[in-house]
């Protein structure tokens, strides 16, 4: 586990990346999360305080498709399925964000493969 220095540096490099972003309606906020196993995605509206979509490598739409795949090429197919599910919803820009993780590897992926698939950010 971290220690308590470690999640305190955690929690300010949040802070500091979110508090310059604000989801809405029409241009939701795309937060990023990814553990050592799973990459989670969601769009979410700051002003209605909800979520419009969801997408992570836990969807059964994707489980079989990742299956011995790589964990950056698992973060595209994510990427895929959320820009795929905001458009069928009829939004297609959005504002990234990428919480305390850094633009890179993982995060990287599931970003260009959103923009690939049709959103703008």
């Amino acid at each position: 586990m971290a220690s308590k220095k470690t999640l305190k540096i955690r929690a300010k490099r949040e802070k500091r990346t979110r508090s310059k972003l604000h989801g809405t309606q029409d241009k939701p906020r795309l937060s990023v999360f990814r553990s050592d196993k799973h990459i989670y995605v969601q769009a979410i509206n700051d002003t209605q305080a909800n979520t419009l979509a969801t997408a992570s490598t836990l969807c059964q739409e994707l489980v079989a498709q990742i299956k011995g795949k790589k964990k950056v090429d698992v973060a595209r197919e994510v990427g895929k399925l959320i820009a795929e599910r905001l458009k069928a919803k009829g939004v297609d820009k959005v504002v990234f964000d990428r919480g305390r993780f850094l633009y890179h590897g993982r995060v990287k992926a599931l970003a260009e493969a959103a923009r690939e698939n049709g959103l703008k950010f």
